[in-house]
């Protein structure tokens, strides 16, 4: 299913989106620091999210900006780097974070689930040098093979999670 909804990806948006209409919030409770943040002068409210709008109009949210990775003076979106990974027919699950460089800031490094074991991280390497227009998306930061994506109840990535883990593997 998710890699159907990523598949559907065509345009993204490297802007913030920005929502106005009655469902729209006034603001936080006591908390007019927090309120001029989130909501401009016009009462647009600003959702940190990263998205696309297909011919049909149809809004799809992907990614935050919080989420995006920093390459030099690039930003990266993981969801659309995963998305591009998912395209591969021995790809099952995929997400990509960023990790910390010393010179490049951060550097998109992939976590995959294979289909076919027989996978080899240079595949995908050569896959994406064909698939991915733009220098800056290439996974330098490395492609790690797990069994799963850890996820929320919501199937939201925990991108936290995988961070711990290269941490974790980063001391070894």
């Amino acid at each position: 299913m998710r890699k159907a909804v990523l598949d559907l990806m065509k345009r993204v948006c490297r802007e913030m989106k920005d929502l106005d209409g009655l469902q729209i919030m006034k603001g936080y409770l006591n908390n007019p620091t927090t309120s001029a943040f989130t909501l401009d002068k016009e009462r647009w409210i600003h959702t940190g999210d990263v998205g696309y709008v297909d011919e049909d109009e149809c809004l799809y949210i992907v990614d935050s900006i919080k989420e995006l990775i920093m390459y030099k003076a690039y930003q990266v979106a993981p969801a659309e780097l995963a998305a591009k990974l998912l395209q591969h027919p021995s790809v099952a699950d995929a997400a990509v974070i960023g990790v910390p460089d010393e010179e490049a800031g951060e550097l998109p490094k992939a976590y995959v689930v294979r289909s076919d074991q027989c996978l080899l991280a240079e595949d995908l390497h050569s896959y994406l040098r064909v698939h991915v227009e733009s220098m800056q998306k290439r996974v330098r930061g490395g492609i790690e093979f797990v069994s799963e994506i850890p996820m929320s109840a919501s199937g939201k990535i925990l991108r936290r999670q995988l961070r711990a883990r290269n941490k974790k593997l980063s001391r070894l």
